[in-house]
Parts: C-alpha cells; structure tokens; sequence
C-alpha cells in the first residue's frame, strides 16, 4: 500500500494537470448550457415577461372592444361582457433567475479549490518552517546540506513529505543541492517558500556557519506568516461591514418595494399625470434584484481585494452573497413587487358592467364587485384594488367589501371618446368591466 501512495505522489507532482480545466471551465461549460437549455427549450421567459404577459391581456381585451364598436353600425350598442371570471395571476421563471444560479455553479468550485489551495499552502510553509529547523538541527550536528535532506526524507513531514523525498532522491541520483531544492519549491507553488530556499541554497555557499542562518531563517518565515494572520484577522472586520451593507440594500429595496412604489403606481394610474404615463406598467422589482445581484457579485470581490489580497479570493463571498441574496428575493422580495398570491377567492361583476359616460365624468351607475370564497360565501372585509385604462382614474382606487361581500366604486372616464377597461383585483384575482366614453355629439 505504502508503495503504491508514493507511486501515485510521484506521478502527480511529475504530471501536473492543471486543477483550472476542473474548476473553471468544466463549470463555466456547464452554467452556458443550463443558460442556453433553460432559454430554447422555453423554461424560463425574459426578464419581466409576467409583467408583460398581464398587460398584454388587458391591451387584448382593449383591442377586441375597439374592433366591437367599429363593426357597430350605428354605434349606439354597447358590447358584451369582457369576462366576469377570476382570472389568477401567472409569474413564470425568467431568465435572469437562470442566470444568477449558472454563476453561481461557474464560481462556486473554483472558489472552494482556491480556498482550500491557500489552505494547503498555508499549511506547507508551516512546516517547511519545521523543514528548515530540522535541516539546521541536522548540519549542526554534522551533516552536510545534502545528507541532511535525505535524512529528513526518512521522516514524516505531513504533505512535505512527498516533495523532500523527490528532491532527496534527486540529489542521491547526482542533482545538486542548488537543484534539488529549487526543483522542490517549483512544486510547492509558493512564493514565500520559494523566497526562503534561495536564501538557504545561497547560505550552503557562504561561509561561517550555514546552520545558524537557516535557523534564523526559519525563525523569520515563522514571524512572516504570524504576521500575516494578524493582518487578515485585523481585515475580517471589513468582510462582516459588507456582508451588513449587502443586507441593508436587500431591506432598502424591500422597504421600496412594499411601500412608496405601489404609491407612485398608484399615481401613475391617475388621469392627471397624463394619458401616457407608464410609471404602473415598471417592474421595479426586476431592477432591484439584478441591483442585489450584482452588488453580491462585486461586493464579494471587493471583500477578497481587501481582506486576502487578491479578488478572486472573494469569489466565496460572491457565491454565499449571491446565493443568500437570491433566496431572500424569492421568499420576499419579489413576492411582495408581484402583489399578493392568488387567493381562494372569486370575483363577479354585479352591475355597471357595459355602461355609456361622458368623457372625464365618473359613471353614472356603480360599479359592484362581489368578492366570496370558493364555496360562494361572501368574503367580508376583503380589499379590492380598482385602475382603469387606457385613462382616467377610480377613487378611491381601493375599497373594503362589507359584510354582503359586495364592493362599489364609481370610475372616471378618460378625457377621449373611446372604450376603457375598469380592472378589480383582490388577492391576486382579477376582473375587467368595460365601459365607454362618448362626447354628447359623437
């Protein structure tokens, strides 16, 4: 067995397959496909398509009222019914959220193979700190350079082990020290080692004794990487400072989303910021995940930058924000821009439907919504939400069902002749009335 590791130890430091085509781009490879599978093959939709699909449903039924009072002749005919059914509202994946899990299964393996590399590396410069104790304790004792080496291969060195028993038999194949030890560093890939066995290699030239400085140089490779640790320690205060402003974005846009933006779309819906006001149709909550999103990515980078040194050390921190953020947007945030989930309830349109005003006048007659359950039992202190399009106004644009279940409002035409759709939604359920707008002598 023990040969048989050694075997394989030898062949992987002769035979170095780069780790990068595992942990980059097999990873990256398998996050295009689920991409470019997810987007063909129709499973996920563009970046606000429910958004789209909702308003394009409402722009149909506008449509197909216009093109009913065209064909009326006489024009006096008022068409039928849009729909008094409930109609739940539909919010398919999008593409984005497969986007945002791609990346993070393209970073998430790299960054744990170079977490655990600077580990590892860590932990050899560590002992070759012992290395160079025991190599100065040996030609203290006596040895020369060489003999001393192989000594030491002879002993266990935890995952130095394999490298000084390559370099020991190196030198007993007639490789030099010089060599040897720098053949030794190639594979150890780390620049403070490497730093060291040249001081040391440069040492076995010197004169006056070439223990004592080894020594000290193991001593003062000891104080480097104790130096280094307090420094990342004194730094890791910044990764907390990130990790607490990533989490006051995510609540700032929550905060947004759930109360001034349902008001400022409140407004846009309103006849007097103007027929063409498309403030009610945005979906901020898009925006404000690819913000989170975004800011997890870079804000991880940032953390490695500052803390480790490098960025793509941060890259761990991108993949915990990045996945933390993505959950919190699913459970919360955008739930909360999508409004209320469909309810189990129904909603039916009592009177008003079909109705004829004068254009920039509330109706003439109510409107009456009935809101019950499932099994028809009326629905008391259920909240309806009124808009109408393609302008106008419905104040208030929300009402409170009584104890009947029933719901009334009186809509406000829009200032041109023409059809409108009045649009009830509670709970996530809708239903559209029409009505129609025609000047005293149109």
């Amino acid at each position: 067995m023990i040969p048989m590791k050694k075997f394989f130890e030898a062949l992987s430091l002769k035979y170095t397959i780069r780790r990068e085509y595992f942990t980059v781009l097999a990873p990256v490879a398998v996050a295009v496909l689920i991409v470019v599978l997810a987007y063909f093959s129709g499973f996920a939709g563009l970046p606000g398509q429910g958004n789209q699909a909702e308003t394009s449903d409402r722009q149909k039924a506008y449509e197909e009222l216009l093109k009913q009072m065209e064909d009326e002749e006489g024009g006096e005919a008022v068409p039928a019914t849009i729909s008094d059914e409930t109609e739940p509202l539909s919010s398919p994946l999008t593409l984005d959220h497969i986007i945002v899990i791609a990346a993070i299964v393209a970073i998430v393996p790299y960054a744990i193979d170079i977490t655990l590399e600077k580990r590892r590396t860590r932990r050899k410069e560590e002992l070759y700190t012992e290395f160079l104790f025991k190599l100065s304790e040996l030609m203290r004792g006596g040895l020369d350079p060489i003999k001393s080496v192989v000594e030491l291969s002879k002993t266990d060195l935890g995952i130095l082990t394999p490298h000084v028993r390559l370099a020991a038999t190196a030198m007993s194949y007639g490789k030099s020290f010089e060599e040897a030890m720098k053949a030794m560093t190639t594979t150890l890939k780390s620049e403070l080692i490497t730093r060291y066995t040249l001081l040391v290699v440069q040492a076995s030239y010197s004169g006056g004794s070439t223990s004592d400085l080894i020594l000290k140089a193991s001593e003062d490779m000891r104080s480097i990487i104790g130096i280094e640790r307090e420094k990342e320690g004194s730094l890791s205060q910044y990764t907390f400072i990130f990790y607490f402003a990533q989490g006051i974005v995510f609540f700032i846009a929550l905060t947004l989303t759930t109360s001034l933006l349902p008001f400022l779309q409140d407004l846009g819906a309103t006849s007097f910021l103007g027929k063409g006001n498309q403030l009610e149709d945005l979906d901020f909550t898009v925006g404000f995940f690819h913000l989170i999103m975004v800011n997890a990515f870079f804000g991880g980078l940032i953390i490695g930058k500052i803390s480790e040194g490098e960025a793509r050390f941060g890259l761990k921190h991108s993949a915990i924000l990045m996945a933390a953020g993505y959950v919190a947007c699913v459970l919360l945030l955008i739930p909360a821009g999508q409004g209320p989930a469909p309810g189990d309830v129904t909603l039916k349109v009592i009177s008003g439907n079909g109705q004829q005003g004068f254009p920039g006048l509330p109706l003439q007659e109510a409107v009456v919504i009935h809101v019950a359950d499932k099994e028809g039992t009326p629905k008391e202190r259920a909240d309806v939400r009124f808009s109408i399009s393609p302008s106008g106004a419905v104040k208030p644009d929300s009402a409170r069902a009584g104890t009947d279940g029933r719901v009334e409002v009186k809509p406000i035409l829009g200032p041109d002749d023409g059809p409108y759709i009045i649009t009830a939604t509670s709970e996530g359920v809708t239903v559209q009335i029409q009505a129609v707008a025609k000047s005293e002598g149109g």
